[in-house]
Parts: C-alpha cells; sequence; structure tokens
C-alpha cells in the first residue's frame, strides 16, 4: 500500500489533522474538469462529522450503486471504524456538488446518515492486492432522484481485452479533493479548493492484472486522473454505450502525475463480498 503522511494544505484545522496521518490512499481529481452541468450525479463523497465542533470533513469519495449503498474503498472505511469511530466522529454521504468542509454545514449540505459501514472482511492493510472495496449502507428513501452506477458483468474487462483490447480505452475517474500540483515559483503545492467541486479527468490505459486497472494520469500526454482526496471514487469506461463502474480509485504516485491504480470491480473476489449485500448483473 502506498503509504504517505501528506495532509491537506491551508483548511485543514490542527484539531482535525489526525484524519489524514496515515491515510495514504485519500485521492483527488487532476488536470480535469469540473462537474458543472452534474454529469455524474452519483458520485459522492465519504463525510465525517467532528463530535465537538461539528464541522465536516470529506475523507473519501465513492458511487451510489444503488438506492442504499455505496461504493468506497476499504482503507477509508477501516479507517473510520478503527481512528475515527471511536473518538466520535460520524459518517455521512453527500452527493451536494460542491461540499464545503471545515464550516459548520448542517443548513448547507445534504448530508445522509451512514447507517452501517462494511469494511471488506479480506481487506489487509499490509497487502494492498486484497480487498479494498467496501460499501457504506444508507438509509431507504435517501437518495431519490440520483439514479445508481451500473457495475460490470464477472471478467468484464478481461473480455474486453481478449475481444479487442484496452489499448485505446479511455476511463473517466470522479471525485473530490485536491486538483492540481502547481509547480514553478516556489515549492510546489496542490490546488485546494474550498467549497471542494466534483471533478472529473479522461485517463488512457496502462495495465490489467487479476486486481488491478492501471491507468495513465500525464497531463503531458493529454491525460488527467486522481491525486489526494478521490480514495474510493469510480473509474468509468463506456461499454456499448453504457457508463459501467469498472474499477475504483486505490492509489497512485506521490506527485499525481504517473498511474493511477484502480481496484476491478468485475473480479471473482470484489463480486464475492459485494453480492452478500447488493444485486449484481
Amino acid at each position: 500500500m502506498f503509504l504517505t503522511n501528506l495532509l491537506r494544505p491551508r483548511v485543514w484545522a490542527l484539531t482535525v489533522s489526525f484524519i489524514f496521518i496515515g491515510v495514504s490512499n485519500l485521492w483527488a481529481i487532476t488536470y480535469g474538469f469540473v462537474d458543472q452541468n452534474n454529469a455524474y450525479p452519483n458520485t459522492g463523497a465519504f463525510i465525517v462529522r467532528d463530535p465537538a465542533t461539528g464541522q465536516i470533513f470529506p475523507i473519501c469519495s465513492g458511487t451510489l450503486v444503488t438506492p442504499t449503498a455505496f461504493l468506497t474503498a476499504s482503507h477509508c472505511t477501516s479507517y473510520f471504524t478503527d481512528e475515527l469511530a471511536v473518538a466520535g466522529y460520524t459518517a455521512y454521504v453527500s452527493f451536494d456538488n460542491p461540499i464545503p468542509f471545515g464550516d459548520l454545514t448542517t443548513n448547507r449540505t445534504r448530508l445522509i446518515p451512514v447507517t452501517q459501514v462494511i469494511t471488506n472482511p479480506n481487506y489487509n492493510q499490509a497487502q494492498s492486492d486484497t480487498g479494498d472495496i467496501a460499501l457504506l449502507l444508507l438509509p431507504d428513501r435517501s437518495t431519490r432522484g440520483i439514479s445508481p452506477a451500473v457495475l460490470p458483468t464477472l471478467n468484464l474487462l478481461d473480455q474486453l481485452a481478449a475481444k479487442n483490447g484496452l489499448a485505446s480505452s479511455v476511463y473517466t475517474p470522479v471525485g473530490y479533493g485536491l486538483q492540481n500540483r502547481v509547480v514553478g515559483g516556489g515549492s510546489p503545492f496542490f490546488q485546494d479548493n474550498n467549497p471542494i467541486p466534483r471533478m472529473y479527468a479522461f485517463s488512457g490505459f496502462n495495465a490489467l492484472n487479476g486486481t488491478f486497472l492501471r491507468l495513465s494520469q500525464n497531463a503531458s500526454t493529454g491525460n488527467g486522473g486522481t491525486c489526494f482526496g478521490d480514495s474510493g471514487g469510480p473509474n468509468f469506461l463506456n461499454v456499448n454505450g453504457v457508463r459501467t463502474l469498472v474499477a475504483i480509485t486505490i492509489t497512485g504516485d506521490s506527485v499525481c502525475r504517473s498511474t493511477n491504480v484502480d481496484y476491478r470491480t468485475d473480479t471473482v473476489s470484489a463480486r464475492n463480498f459485494l453480492g452478500v449485500y447488493i444485486p449484481l448483473p
């Protein structure tokens, strides 16, 4: 697992900065576009609320996959359960665009309370290829008006690779968080807008194995991708005209300019976990 101790700059209060210490895989969209037309309404943010101040802080991204199930990453949910929940933090999902953080936003942001946090029992932090896929369950009728994303059939990416190849395929990562890495005129830094817009980018195919889809996010070749703040967010592929959630963002390189590493949602292991809780195609 990719490990850093980067904190979200500028806006994080010291009292909550521990949220990002040791949470390595928090990524957001770089070299992409603000979702001004709400083209990806089923992509949302996994949010925690400070029990002392009431302030909210997005920690990861994710996608509505049924009216009551929000797909994200296990390293996000396990950190919440093991560290934040025991400190009194509560969990929410929001599909607002943009989402302010660090403020008292009860009346400004629609927060959907999480009724159950489900970390994959096969998740192993020491082995990043093991079970890094999770669900947040939401109340009935809390997501009315939002159409869930389409999940892939079993081994869809393998079948596409065998049939037509994936070399020219283009993917769309979506999420909330830090934007571009800015260089020149001093120390490099990441843009960090507040409120946080939902953003998307276009990424080219890099590689595929039994667990991960790797995507190019090299801006010099016309690609965008993911960075700190977007773990658990979707990577969509257009399959026969259907926007399909084929993988979720897990990690990447520390300067957010090379590779987006994504956990496939079409594998036997991913489907064995998801199928316990939601219907699958």
